[in-house]
């Protein structure tokens, strides 16, 4: 933590939720090309330059201050070519109102910092801001996240706004809006502020917690002020910086004993701290130790018979604590569409089910078949519970089934570790029955492209994942290889292990194909002529293929294969690889 300033601020954001405020420079829109203040200044010294016949420079700084003597200043220029606060804002909006061609280029609109600080304002994290900034974007991103904030930009404003603390985003924009003709952007303008704003940021500064970003410190005498008189440290100050911060900031920092985060730029600062935050969210998983505790009264009850009903009552308490952390406002299926918000629910969905697919998972490596029912009850109970939730948008409504897929996933690699053909063979012929549908067998429902949910282009959106071809199925790999210590023992991370069940598991759903249909469809020249079926990672893992197609061409394996039912006859084997390797052939390319 001490090393790791970013996680450290995440933590204290997630579990001190509306205790922070922001600060927001300059620096936040940067990204938006809405230029700071010292690019308007050598913007202005140009336009000045040129309409005096200096034609073009390569320095302006440096021809200002041949011509003056004295150093550029934003505050001077503008009080040296405007009377009259109407005339700066003329001129700022010219820099912060975008043109057609902006809005095609999509420049002056909110960036990911915008957004994502949306996106932490309407998950309850910030309640206030704090800006210097004259645009509009962070009320934009607001709204555009469906939240409505109070925008304090002047006095009077202020006079009639709702309070801070009953307000769901309190924007307090110091210098004004660049619409209004009240804006503050002078030194003199800047050298104090109203007693009603020093009161309020006094009250800022003492109740809150601060981060600030894209402000650099340097200007702003009366903003400066308000760190400098601040009585007391109650809550910490984080303070996003890009590079060394100037001397003044690092007087404020010491000051407040601020910590310092360096960042690359304020996208990737926020961005990352709402995905930190999430990722925080998303881990409210029971103590492992309680985890491993349930696991073992698995294997406890297995052992003895006459446990049987003590085993049955375990795994009906543990889904009703499921169902309860699944009963969240965070995964209402109405709620709009972005892989973060993707990633935060997939999240939510393995740490709310990871105690249960490990308890099944127990029961399929050391059960003894008589566990079936057991297991295929709770995918009952998981797949009726997500099927209630009739409206909202597809792809959450399929995610709500994702706890039948770990369920399934966990049961089939356990049978696969104890080599229980048999049972793995009814698992996944057994029939789940459908509201107002034919029963469908568990293999053609949560299995990789069976289930609803597998869509690859969304599950690309997993992290890491964005050009793999099996998306779905890596990331079952990935999951299994942390959770399989509870009940697959030392091959807990072997991909072999998990492509085996994936293929058998390919195997348990084609065998419902007669093979007087295969035989002609396998053995047909090139890739044409196959039979549907999923596939998951063996499908490119030519490694691991081929060692897997050994197993299939193995006498005493085949033997076992067909005696449990996974497939009529040996020769349905034969034909299962040559379906598996044309489909496999389109995956390789």
């Amino acid at each position: 933590m001490i090393h790791d300033p970013d996680t450290q601020l995440a933590f204290a954001l997630h579990e001190n939720k509306g205790v922070f405020a922001l600060l927001l420079g300059s620096g936040l829109s940067r990204a938006a090309a809405i230029p700071t203040g010292w690019e308007i200044t050598l913007d202005l010294i140009r336009r000045v330059g040129l309409a005096q016949g200096a034609g073009e420079q390569a320095d302006w700084a440096e021809w200002y201050r041949a011509k003056t003597g004295t150093e550029p200043s934003y505050s001077r220029l503008l009080e040296e070519l405007t009377l009259v606060p109407a005339e700066r804002r003329s001129i700022l909006h010219s820099y912060i109102e975008p043109s057609d061609d902006d809005r095609e280029a999509g420049r002056k609109s909110p960036t990911k910092a915008h957004f994502a600080i949306a996106d932490l304002v309407r998950a309850g994290y910030v309640r206030v801001i704090v800006t210097t900034n004259f645009d509009r974007l962070m009320e934009n991103a607001l709204r555009d996240r469906g939240v409505e904030p109070t925008v304090v930009a002047s006095p009077d404003a202020l006079a009639g706004a709702e309070p801070p603390v009953h307000s769901a985003c309190y924007l307090l924009k110091l210098h004004g809006d660049y619409k209004d003709a009240r804006i503050l952007n002078t030194d003199a303008e800047l050298e104090t502020y109203p007693t009603a704003y020093n009161q309020l940021l006094d009250r800022i500064m003492d109740e809150y917690g601060l981060i600030v970003a894209g402000w650099s410190g340097e200007w702003d005498h009366a903003l400066r002020a308000v760190f400098e008189r601040a009585p007391n440290r109650r809550y910490p100050v984080y303070w996003a910086a890009r590079g060394d911060l100037g001397a003044k900031a690092q007087e404020l920092t010491a000051h407040r004993r601020a910590r310092v985060v360096p960042i690359d730029d304020a996208d990737a600062f926020f961005h990352g701290l709402w995905e930190r935050t999430q990722t925080l969210a998303a881990s409210r998983k029971q103590n492992p130790l309680s985890v491993e505790l349930l696991v073992a009264s698995v294997k406890r009850y297995l052992a003895k018979p006459e446990h049987r009903i003590q085993l049955a009552e375990l795994f009906d308490d543990e889904v009703r604590r499921l169902f309860e952390k699944l009963n969240t406002p965070e995964l209402n299926p109405r709620g709009s569409w972005r892989p973060d918000e993707f990633r935060a629910r997939v999240a939510l969905y393995e740490a709310a089910t990871e105690p249960l697919a490990k308890m099944i998972g127990a029961l399929g490596r050391w059960g003894d078949g008589s566990d079936l029912p057991i297991v295929l009850d709770v995918l009952k109970a998981i797949i009726a519970h997500a099927v209630r939730e009739g409206g909202g948008l597809n792809v959450w409504l399929h995610l709500r089934t994702y706890p039948a897929v770990l369920a399934f996933t966990a049961y089939g690699l356990g049978l696969t570790r104890a080599e229980r053909w048999k049972v793995l063979h009814v698992f996944l012929s057994a029939h789940l029955a459908r509201e107002d549908r034919e029963p469908k067998r568990v293999v053609e429902t949560v299995f990789l492209w069976a289930w609803k949910g597998w869509d690859n282009d969304v599950w690309r959106h997993s992290e890491g994942l964005d050009r793999h071809k099996t998306a779905l199925s890596d990331h079952l790999c990935r999951l299994f290889a942390e959770w399989g210590d509870s009940f697959l023992g030392l091959t807990s991370g072997d991909e072999l292990l998990f492509e085996r069940f994936e293929v058998l598991a390919s195997l348990g759903h084609l065998n419902a194909t007669d093979e007087s249909e295969l035989e002609p469809a396998a053995t047909m020249p090139g890739s044409s002529g196959k039979i549907w079926m999923p596939v998951g990672r063996a499908g490119w893992d030519s490694q691991n293929w081929s060692i897997l197609v050994s197993e299939l061409a193995a006498p005493e394996f085949r033997s076992a294969i067909v005696r449990a039912g996974l497939a009529p006859s040996e020769r349905y084997i034969d034909l299962f690889r040559m379906n598996f390797e044309k489909i496999a052939s389109q995956m390789r390319w």
